[in-house]
């Protein structure tokens, strides 16, 4: 059966990640999940010393580019590929709200960007594949066959991020997770380079209110459907 690309796009914790594991496990297709990827440059640029008080060093961390290397590994146990950073799995550590807290301002770094776009390019070139982030169907794969872009409201988002960090066993307040959800969501829709927007040809679909299985029901008939348009 001839395969297809799928992008994933859409605001901070709507469930994308989760959305496009399922959808590839069930499809057979791979699985990339891009904000791990920019994550993970954030981790490195914290470690090394380049972010300071929400501020990071654009010139130190450039010059250090070349020093970063991301791999996924796949995890037969939990059934997906884990994100590793100069050979170390870093799949924890990236989830945390330190990380959460920087990553929008690595991200909007166009040589960040630059370097990432070409690799997630590369990772997608035989299609078969799944990748949720932020500018997936605008910039990575323009020419997608199926584009989703995902929402729900900031306060919905803030409770489902703030149980999974409790779950995780972080000491966080629900008014502070409020508060950086809503404010990556401003950067991420206003920054200059491949700002987060809805692809003219993706489907928008609102979970504020969906559990997980009837949101993976719902796009995994619409993949299929999508799919079978294209075999012809």
């Amino acid at each position: 059966m001839k395969k297809i690309t799928i992008a994933i796009d859409g605001f901070s914790s709507t469930g994308k990640s989760t959305l496009a594991k399922q959808l590839a496990k069930k499809l057979e297709y791979v699985y990339v999940d891009t904000g791990a990827m920019y994550r993970a440059v954030t981790l490195f640029a914290m470690k090394s010393g380049f972010v300071e008080a929400g501020e990071v060093d654009e010139d130190a961390l450039v010059k250090s580019l070349g020093d970063i290397k991301l791999n996924f590994i796949f995890n037969s146990d939990l059934g997906y590929a884990e994100m590793y950073l100069n050979g170390e799995n870093v799949e924890k550590e990236i989830r945390t709200m330190p990380v959460s807290k920087n990553v929008s301002q690595v991200s909007v770094i166009s040589a960040v960007r630059e370097k990432l776009v070409a690799m997630q390019q590369a990772m997608g070139a035989d299609k078969g594949l799944v990748m949720d982030g932020r500018d997936i169907g605008t910039v990575v794969f323009p020419g997608a066959e199926l584009k989703i872009f995902m929402t729900a409201s900031p306060e919905k988002r803030a409770v489902r991020r703030y149980k999974e960090l409790l779950d995780r066993g972080e000491d966080v307040v629900y008014a502070d997770i409020l508060e950086n959800v809503e404010k990556r969501d401003y950067i991420d829709s206003n920054r200059a380079i491949s700002p987060l927007k809805r692809a003219d040809d993706a489907i928008e679909f609102d979970n504020s209110d969906l559990g997980l299985e009837d949101q993976f029901q719902r796009m995994y008939e619409h993949s299929l459907r999508v799919i079978e348009k294209h075999q012809a």
